[in-house]
């Protein structure tokens, strides 16, 4: 299968010619390291550093939610982080922040490659029940303006054989036969960027954020097992979202655990 490289060069000037150019200060690529966000967060010890981008063509040691680990063949997926700072927001409301990055790569997807992405609690996105990316965001430096890495790994051309687990899908698998990754990375970028850029101009209130999470989350208004930790199991109707971005199910609020949807293949 052809996987052409990353173009880098057409990246940073699609971004530098968008509403958002000044957004990120540096966007790098590398061939191949052990994981994006372990790089970013390294770099994050210095407080100078901020809105900076990692892409690899291949990651070894990727990983998930749980310290899963997200592996895939080398130029066949999107493999970025993130490093923001998020300047004076109430700790409360940090959490709001993978969210929104769900919400920036399901809009990307479908904007450049019109597959049907939606968001599964709290970040998984999927099409038609299977996983097509995931997101880590990891609090790499804490106090008043804490730097967070955001993580990103979105399947393009794997094929059934080349997927990590039976639910996981690609955007060649979901109807779209020769994604163009660099079109794709940038899109999100862009989104990432507008999205953020919006949200700390409101002091980071996150009225507008929560509605937009909730019309693209496939979770609310399903039936759900969530494992949570400890081993409890609870199964109930996913009412909603509370202002933590923790999933209510019925009158509790889950903040971590492996959610199923009871309806759903996935």
């Amino acid at each position: 299968m052809n996987r052409p490289a990353l173009d880098i060069a057409r990246l940073r000037s699609t971004l530098a010619e968008s509403p958002e150019r000044a957004f990120f200060t540096e966007i790098d690529l590398v061939e191949s390291t052990g994981s994006t966000n372990a790089d970013l967060v390294a770099r994050a010890a210095d407080s100078h550093t901020d809105h900076l981008v990692l892409l690899a063509e291949a990651q070894e040691r990727g990983r998930g939610r749980h310290e899963r680990t997200w592996v895939s063949p080398p130029r066949a997926q999107i493999a970025m982080s993130l490093l923001v700072r998020a300047r004076g927001i109430d700790p409360a409301v940090l959490g709001w922040l993978p969210l929104l990055t769900g919400v920036a790569v399901v809009d990307a997807v479908r904007a450049a490659t019109g597959v049907k992405a939606i968001l599964k609690w709290p970040n998984d996105i999927l099409v038609d029940g299977r996983k097509l990316a995931g997101i880590l965001a990891e609090i790499a430096a804490a106090g008043s303006d804490p730097a967070v890495v955001v993580g990103i790994g979105l399947n393009v051309s794997l094929t059934e054989a080349e997927l990590p687990v039976p639910h996981a899908t690609s955007l060649v698998l979901s109807g779209n036969p020769d994604p163009d990754r660099t079109a794709l990375a940038a899109a999100i970028l862009r989104e990432f960027a507008r999205r953020f850029t919006a949200w700390e101009a409101t002091g980071w209130d996150i009225a507008d954020l929560s509605a937009d999470y909730r019309d693209r989350c496939s979770t609310i208004g399903a039936k759900v097992r969530a494992e949570l930790p400890g081993g409890e199991v609870l199964t109930g109707i996913a009412t909603g979202v509370d202002e933590h971005g923790r999933l209510l199910i019925g009158d509790r609020a889950v903040a971590a655990g492996d959610v199923t949807h009871l309806r759903a293949e996935y």
